[in-house]
């Protein structure tokens, strides 16, 4: 293992634990300006002591200002490093991090989707801002705060367009062999939102005079439901979420909204399955929309070359992988061709009450995220 990964991986590590648990202390749901403002402040605190510090606008309105940490050196590689910071569980069912179920899991809220991942990233700026004799001209960490709720187009591409790559924190894997994997290739994802208009009547003494937009939602959720083609060509998911209709029990529900979650190659297949939709069903007018629209990622041949050249450098092998969930990679990998995400450490249960980090994951999974840095920064493109 080239000594530089080893040094700065040991040092990760060695705070890596502590550092999750004062960020996941936090409780951070996608919308709280204030829980946002608390984890930007400890992440600031963990960030390197001349990092230049700054707060750019969301992409969602009302939300924090979004916090991008600069290192800048005298070289020419500009090297990009990519997490976020907001949750989806609600400050009420929110749990610190604790060990006591399993001494070998990091158990908490938001501990691996994607705290342990934005520790990792602080570390790795760490390690490039105390050794700048790579050829580094700028290395920035981008933690956002609206990561997983936002349904607007993402503000920063432009920015970093035409950097040399892009490193993102989300959770880490391994493959059925053991060996270290990150994710080159993800799904584009979008969500489908069906607002139903109907009539509103009295359901004991008037029933036929409604026109009931819950069962023309329910049937639309049907219809949704129907395209769910996970080995098809595109490799379609689509999975209706949330079904909101009705106000009183003696009431023929007047309007309504479904929405869907549907992931696919790319986004044309999702927009597909919208344009099937009905425009009306029994008289109830439906009009469906997308919300969210995330791009796929497919780095698999830009990446090859860097996972060859960390490998040799971590002296065992990375291994190029893809997963179906978003992130916010796929938006820079349009623009930053050597784009590479799960760099964080390896774990479950993300947005679930058991979501957890393997503790002993840690230290690997630095030294991946240290040796795709050191390649960058070493011309291994």
């Amino acid at each position: 293992m080239n000594p530089w990964i080893e040094q700065h991986a040991e040092a990760i590590a060695t705070r890596a634990e502590r550092e999750l648990e004062a960020l996941v202390a936090v409780s951070s749901p996608s919308g709280d300006v204030a829980a946002a403002e608390e984890a930007v402040s400890i992440a600031v605190a963990f960030a390197p002591a001349d990092a230049v510090v700054e707060r750019i606008p969301c992409s969602t309105p009302g939300c924090a200002p979004d916090l991008l940490l600069r290192v800048t050196g005298t070289g020419s590689r500009r090297l990009l490093l990519l997490g976020h910071l907001d949750t989806v569980i609600d400050h009420a069912d929110h749990r610190p991090v604790t060990s006591d179920a399993d001494p070998e899991r990091l158990t908490g809220s938001g501990t691996v989707d994607m705290k342990g991942g934005d520790v990792l990233a602080l570390g790795v700026l760490r390690a490039l801002a105390a050794d700048r004799t790579a050829d580094l001209a700028e290395a920035a960490l981008l933690l956002v705060n609206d990561e997983e709720w936002r349904s607007v187009p993402f503000a920063h591409v432009e920015r970093f367009a035409g950097w040399d790559a892009c490193l993102c924190f989300e959770a880490g894997e391994r493959t059925d062999a053991g060996d270290d994997a990150v994710v080159v290739r993800r799904k584009a994802a979008g969500s489908i939102v069906v607002d139903a208009h109907g009539r509103a009547a009295h359901s004991g003494a008037a029933p036929d005079d409604g026109r009931n937009a819950l069962l023309a939602l329910a049937r639309v959720a049907q219809l949704i439901a129907a395209a769910h083609d996970p080995d098809g060509p595109e490799r379609l998911t689509a999975v209706p979420t949330v079904l909101r209709a009705g106000e009183a029990l003696n009431v023929v529900p007047g309007s309504g909204q479904l929405t869907a979650d549907l992931r696919a190659d790319r986004l044309e297949a999702i927009e597909a399955v919208r344009d099937t939709l009905p425009a009306e069903l029994d008289e109830v007018r439906l009009d469906a929309r997308m919300g969210r629209r995330w791009p796929g990622m497919d780095a698999r041949e830009a990446t090859a070359p860097l996972l060859a050249s960390a490998s040799a450098g971590l002296g065992r092998p990375i291994v190029a992988a893809q997963r179906g969930g978003a992130s916010d990679a796929s938006h820079f990998a349009a623009t930053i061709a050597v784009t590479v995400d799960g760099l964080g450490p390896v774990g479950g249960g993300s947005h679930a009450a058991h979501e957890y980090v393997e503790r002993a994951s840690l230290r690997p999974r630095a030294e991946v995220a240290l040796a795709l840095a050191d390649a960058v920064l070493r011309g291994g493109l």
